[in-house]
């Protein structure tokens, strides 16, 4: 039977009603609370840090202090850790907790059949609810970038230069993308899974697991498959087929990908993302010791990993876009 119309005919009303629902319920306050207060408690913590070690921190010119607003988003004062950490940390949560009954809720609410029977098709129905929970975190971080920059402006008492505002930028939007990974992620179980618990914990647990469990298995792993080799260990150097096969395995993880895609935005004297990049290292033998890059050559360097969030993300909607054509629906 051939489908009338198009797919994406109710996408505006799914979009509409599910972001009406993210902005006002207890569940996205409680979440906006947690992603909003606490890495706003670092950034001050890390601000008055800064504040200690400057005799006069009014009167310290930019070129003295080059990108001090960068160096308070990675600051940590002991013992909280540095505000792009607990966002690192925090972001995962939100997006599974925006996402895990999106799905699945509808089932036991026994809702799903009464929208299919509308002009509203199942693309449009997964295609708006994964917009609508992506712009709820875009408008959730966005709101956090402002109130971090007029709080780092009030702090250190000089506005950021256009650069720090440009990497800022940069970097929200690449937080936009790490969680829509992580939203992407917890819809595709809540489509597996019929229990929203379940998903929530098959989500949680995905999480745990490449952001904890996996960076220490990432070695004894990349030793497995390429063995070192004894010219490399007498010398005590590492063999590049096994750096290699580590950083491979390493950037599997969305938290690895999103450091690495940070780390030279927020400090521009990082001139490779990851310590195991052997290709860039070698190429920096000649580079200029603590020399600033700009933001063009930092989004270069950062140029991989955006895509590969973009691609992960664009991989576990699609993985549940097929899942969700294949199911079945009863009233």
């Amino acid at each position: 039977m051939q489908r009338e119309g198009s797919p994406w005919q109710g996408l505006d009303v799914v979009f509409l009603k599910e972001l009406n629902d993210h902005l006002r319920s207890p569940r996205m306050f409680v979440l906006e609370l947690l992603v909003v207060l606490i890495p706003i408690a670092a950034l001050y913590g890390a601000l008055r840090a800064l504040a200690e070690n400057a005799s006069d921190l009014a009167t310290v010119s930019q070129i003295q202090q080059p990108m001090l607003y960068l160096r308070a988003l990675t600051v940590a004062r002991e013992p909280l850790l540095s505000f792009v950490a607990f966002l690192g940390f925090l972001v995962p949560l939100m997006g599974i907790g925006l996402s895990f009954d999106s799905v699945n809720g509808e089932h036991s609410r026994r809702t799903l059949s009464r929208i299919l029977a509308q002009p509203i098709y199942r693309d449009a129905l997964l295609f708006g609810k994964f917009l609508a929970g992506l712009a709820t975190l875009a408008v959730c971080l966005t709101a956090l970038w402002l109130i971090v920059t007029g709080l780092a402006m009030w702090q250190l008492g000089y506005p950021p230069s256009a650069e720090e505002i440009a990497r800022s930028l940069v970097f929200l939007i690449i937080t936009i993308f790490y969680a829509g990974v992580w939203l992407a992620l917890a819809m595709l179980f809540s489509i597996v899974f019929r229990s929203a618990a379940t998903a929530a914990l098959a989500a949680l647990g995905t999480w745990l697991f490449l952001a904890l469990l996996w960076p220490a298995l990432v070695p004894a792993v990349a030793l497995a498959i390429a063995p070192p080799d004894p010219q490399y260990t007498a010398l005590g150097l590492g063999t590049p087929a096994t750096l290699q096969w580590q950083e491979a395995l390493a950037r599997l993880s969305p938290n690895t990908l999103y450091q690495e895609a940070f780390r030279p935005l927020l400090n521009p004297s990082m001139q490779v993302p990851s310590l195991l990049d052997i290709s860039q290292l070698l190429e920096l033998r000649s580079a200029v010791r603590g020399a600033l890059l700009p933001l063009g050559q930092s989004l270069i360097l950062i140029w991989p990993q955006a895509v590969s969030l973009v691609a992960g993300t664009i991989v576990l909607f699609a993985a549940g876009y097929v899942l969700f054509q294949r199911q079945e629906v009863r009233a």
